[in-house]
């Protein structure tokens, strides 16, 4: 069965603040924003080759898939993802 997939509402935080984490922090431009984000559209220019990270339902997979369920797993990346858009309110 498959998982729906995760509900990303494209508020390109996760994007603007790569340097928060040790996973992405090698995507940072030199001010917390990814190398690959584009600011003006609000969308990854390499979204097709975007890496692992970046990949929600791949990374769980490969990462986390015997220590959450999907749904657990969601709800832990909602609470980052809410916490950065409250933060850039």
């Amino acid at each position: 069965m498959l998982n729906p997939p995760f509900p990303c509402n494209q508020c390109g935080q996760c994007c603007r603040h790569v340097h928060f984490s040790n996973e992405t922090i090698y995507l940072n431009r030199g001010d917390g924003v990814c190398r690959y984000f584009d600011e003006a559209s609000n969308l990854c220019t390499i979204y097709a080759q975007r890496p692992l990270i970046c990949r929600v339902e791949d990374y769980y997979r490969i990462h986390y898939l015997k220590q959450y369920s999907w749904e657990q797993f969601i709800e832990l990346n909602l609470t980052v993802c809410k916490t950065l858009q409250k933060a850039a309110d």
